[in-house]
């Protein structure tokens, strides 16, 4: 017996490591050329990401052309001729701005620069408060003063001639950060024992789940302004504005009611033994435990949802990919579409990759924190 102890105790024991099994090239060993079968497949997906790497970069960059006269696009048609980032040169203000006058984009730039730095301020935890709430007021605040106009000396610029990137970060923001608290509200109401309230949430849910998003902005557009008084009306941007966030807050509502579910009830039940009334065991105990079991679908939703922004261009409203659009519309540059789509794409990614960042490392420090 006593050996057999000793036998299972040796057996117990950590192997040592291999010094070649550590490094970069312990993990090429180990992934990637770990059998005969493992080295062929990454040979072979090897050669073929570089003939594709090769493709791209001989049209995107060896053969590119960079620059032509305006509306002369020859170089650009000529046989040899690769990728005519020219057109990006020429028409890059009107894909970020839109219709925005010439001579005010610089409004339009200092409010997208405000947008950009609002977010990684959001990002710091030791900020979170009502610190963050004046922050994105004042920041907000100076954005409309901006876009609009009209005092201290700024020339007024209607709705009309907005476009491009800031009202594509106007629509996101505001739709996530009007979308949530309606969700949570809604997600309370699915879990109230008031038949009404619940009944109320339950057709809201289910009606604006069974419709695409481009119904509810044609709704938004069209038939909204036809249930107001005489003489009310709200602009085009604005209706778009109210039916992302109401489309967004539904799907929003069913993830946190997933994560109300997956709470334990010990918790509920620990807390109002403490003598915590509904309200704050909510706020205090069950919401930040959902939120955080349901943080990677809540951070997809808000990358889909600013995806999906792009939609309004169905009803007329000049966001950054409709601008893309409207660049290559212009007779002398059509044919020229890929080059426009990939600098919006490579937008679209920048900041959609960093969503995705900023989600995961917070997923990581809640996850540590508890």
């Amino acid at each position: 017996m006593s050996h057999f102890i000793v036998t299972v105790e040796k057996s117990a024991l950590p192997r040592p490591v291999d010094p070649s099994d550590r490094g970069v090239a312990g993990w090429l060993r180990r992934h990637l050329f770990s059998s005969w079968l493992s080295t062929a497949i990454t040979l072979i997906m090897l050669l073929v990401l570089g003939k594709l790497a090769w493709l791209f970069l001989d049209w995107a960059v060896f053969r590119a052309v960079w620059s032509a006269p305006s509306l002369d696009t020859q170089a650009c048609r000529s046989a040899d001729a690769g990728a005519c980032w020219a057109l990006i040169r020429e028409k890059y203000r009107f894909i970020l701005f839109g219709l925005y006058p010439h001579a005010e984009q610089w409004r339009a730039a200092l409010s997208v620069l405000i947008f950009i730095s609002l977010y990684p301020l959001s990002a710091d935890r030791r900020l979170w408060g009502w610190t963050l709430v004046m922050l994105w007021v004042a920041g907000l605040a100076t954005v409309f003063v901006l876009m609009y106009g009209g005092v201290m000396g700024l020339a007024y610029v209607p709705e009309d001639q907005w476009g491009g990137l800031p009202v594509t970060l106007m629509l996101a923001t505001f739709g996530i950060a009007l979308a949530l608290p309606l969700a949570v509200v809604v997600a309370l109401g699915r879990s109230s024992a008031n038949p009404t309230v619940r009944t109320m949430c339950v057709i809201y849910v289910e009606l604006i789940r069974g419709i695409p998003l481009i119904s509810v902005l044609f709704m938004a557009s069209v038939m909204f302004p036809l249930f107001l008084p005489d003489g009310m009306n709200f602009s085009k941007l604005l209706r778009a504005q109210l039916g992302i966030v109401l489309f967004m807050g539904a799907y929003l509502s069913e993830t946190i009611r997933g994560g109300l579910q997956a709470v334990p009830a010990g918790q509920s039940e620990a807390a109002q033994s403490l003598g915590l009334g509904y309200w704050k065991t909510m706020y205090f105990v069950v919401m930040p435990q959902a939120l955080t079991l349901v943080l990677p679908p809540i951070i997809s939703l808000c990358i889909g949802l600013f995806k999906s922004t792009s939609l309004v261009m169905i009803i007329g409203i000049f966001d950054l990919l409709n601008a893309g659009k409207r660049a290559i519309a212009e007779p002398a540059w059509q044919g020229f579409g890929a080059e426009a789509y990939i600098f919006v794409g490579a937008i679209y990614f920048a900041f959609c990759f960093s969503m995705a960042r900023f989600g995961s490392g917070l997923e990581k420090r809640l996850r540590r924190d508890r």
